[in-house]
């Protein structure tokens, strides 16, 4: 079986309707899921938001922060993976935490799928476009 790292984007389309969710569900189950531990923070976060713009109730929140919290996604430890994911933070001109995704998937030979449009956007350009084939769009990811 395949091995994919997700990102937040993909793992809150599970619990939450919304573009791709179909998408994002059918990789479930043809795939093996990992992530680094930050997706527990990231998924809290946008949970969070979505119920701050009135997006979900408070108890829709917390009963989808229930359901990803048994969600049979592996979450990998972060701490080997920092100066790998600062560098590429530097290198690329973006966020971190995204770094963190595309460094677990670099460091284990896998691909990374996520709905996250900007960061794709970030590695077509021509000096990061090495790390292009690692990151797969959800809308792409349809033949993984």
């Amino acid at each position: 079986m395949t091995t994919l790292v997700i990102d937040a984007s993909i793992a809150v389309k599970w619990v939450v309707e919304e573009e791709g969710t179909p998408q994002a569900l059918a990789l479930r189950g043809r795939a093996k899921l990992i992530a680094p531990e930050l997706l527990v923070a990231e998924c809290a976060n946008i949970l969070w938001k979505k119920a701050s713009r009135r997006e979900l109730t408070k108890n829709e929140a917390i009963f989808a922060a229930r359901l990803l919290q048994a969600a049979d996604i592996e979450l990998m430890p972060t701490r080997s993976l920092l100066e790998t994911a600062t560098r590429l933070a530097l290198d690329l001109g973006h966020p971190a935490y995204d770094c963190l995704y595309i460094a677990l998937a670099v460091a284990n030979g896998y691909q990374l799928v996520t709905a996250d449009e900007s960061l794709v956007r970030v590695l077509e350009r021509p000096r990061n476009r090495p790390l292009r084939d690692r990151v797969v769009l959800l809308k792409e990811a349809a033949g993984i």
